[in-house]
């Protein structure tokens, strides 16, 4: 059994070190009907996509999909922090997530440190179970903002969790593991709970059940209210069928020197992006390997001992360097890819519930497929490689 990192040991009953499941850091499922439940909340001001189509048609919000019935979409979205890990693979869950970001786990990639954190985001379907669930990253209030989800996880360092409260008009943060303790929303997988040097740990064990967790908050009980990506109202106007390049291989290095990649590969038969991790397939425990319809890269600068609070960017007092993906009031290149091909422009976000904004390099709006998308969130300094 390989050592456990400072960050990473949940030692001891779960029920009672509590403490353990707060601000840790990493080292077949049932399909259920979302759930509606509460009453609406006040009306966000999130900002809606420029890019969107002027397409009247009702349409899932984080897929893009056609919507046949609307109150379907009338719950709200639950996102889960997994990790991401060689040592915590495989994991549960993912394939039924609409949009699943990557993230940095923990660690300044800048020395060569960081591997990666998943962030599933369910909402035109849930996954039954998602295993293993750990802390919040602060990059995750930006990122869901907009979509006004509750976040499933075991808890963050304690200014992370301060963080997030303040932005409690936009998210959930709240209910994580312990906080939800007998309510169903959280289990721990006994197959997974280990032993090592004679101490249990359920670092790999806690699992998160995304209908149930639904149930814990009444806020945002209409679902996200504008359009997370600026879907294509037809095939024919999807950016990568009017002016894609090649791309049958797509690499994404998360570590210093280019290296550590995420690979996505377009598979003909499957009509989808195959993901790879570094050490091979992304394969999750009941052997459906990870495939994704959209493949989105926004390069992003990585912050450390900052953080952006009450409007602006200060510094961390926290005593804990959270790695911050740089994306609020901010600007940079991306890269999508679908179907094979890719195009590239400029991003950009403004404030922290503001939706991202995609720009063409030859200054057209973005306009994404309809589908399951993978968002990858590497440094400005990665080099990213596409192969026609």
């Amino acid at each position: 059994m390989e050592p456990v990192s400072r960050r990473a040991a949940m030692l001891g009953a779960v029920g009672v070190a509590g403490a353990a499941l707060v601000g840790c850091s990493a080292e077949s499922q049932a399909q259920t009907q979302p759930p509606a439940t509460g009453t609406p909340a006040g009306t966000v001001s999130a900002t809606p996509t420029a890019t969107a189509t002027a397409d009247a048609t009702p349409r899932w919000p984080l897929t893009g999909k056609i919507l046949k019935h609307e109150d379907a979409a009338k719950h709200i979205a639950v996102a889960v922090k997994v990790p991401d890990n060689k040592n915590e693979h495989p994991q549960i869950g993912l394939d039924k997530a609409d949009i699943v970001y990557v993230e940095l786990d923990g660690y300044p990639a800048a020395v060569g440190q960081s591997s990666t954190r998943l962030v599933p985001i369910f909402h035109s379907e849930f996954a039954d179970t998602v295993n293993p669930v750990r802390s919040i990253r602060p990059v995750d209030i930006p990122m869901l903002s907009p979509i006004n989800a509750i976040i499933g996880s075991t808890g963050a360092f304690p200014w992370v969790l301060d963080y997030a409260k303040e932005f409690s008009d936009y998210i959930v943060s709240s209910k994580q593991y312990m906080t939800t303790k007998g309510t169903g929303a959280y289990s721990i997988l006994a197959s997974r709970v280990r032993q090592w040097q004679g101490n249990t740990y359920y670092d790999r064990a806690v699992a998160c059940h995304p209908a149930v967790l639904a149930k814990q908050t009444k806020k945002f009980a209409d679902g996200p209210k504008v359009a997370y990506f600026p879907w294509a109202a037809n095939d024919d106007e999807v950016s990568t069928e009017v002016a894609g390049k090649g791309a049958s291989t797509i690499v994404v290095p998360w570590m210093k020197g280019n290296t550590y990649p995420m690979t996505y590969t377009w598979s003909e038969k499957a009509g989808r992006y195959l993901r790879s991790m570094p050490w091979g397939k992304h394969v999750m425990a009941d052997g459906v390997r990870i495939s994704t319809d959209n493949v989105l890269v926004i390069k992003a600068k990585q912050v450390f001992g900052k953080v952006y609070r009450s409007g602006k960017v200060v510094p961390n007092y926290g005593g804990h360097d959270e790695p911050i993906h740089d994306i609020i009031n901010n600007k940079g290149t991306f890269y999508y890819a679908h179907g094979g091909k890719y195009v590239t422009g400029t991003w950009t976000k403004g404030d922290v519930n503001e939706v991202f904004q995609f720009t063409l390099a030859d200054g057209s709006p973005l306009k994404m497929a309809p589908g399951k998308t993978w968002v990858e969130l590497p440094n400005t300094t990665s080099k990213i490689t596409i192969k026609g």
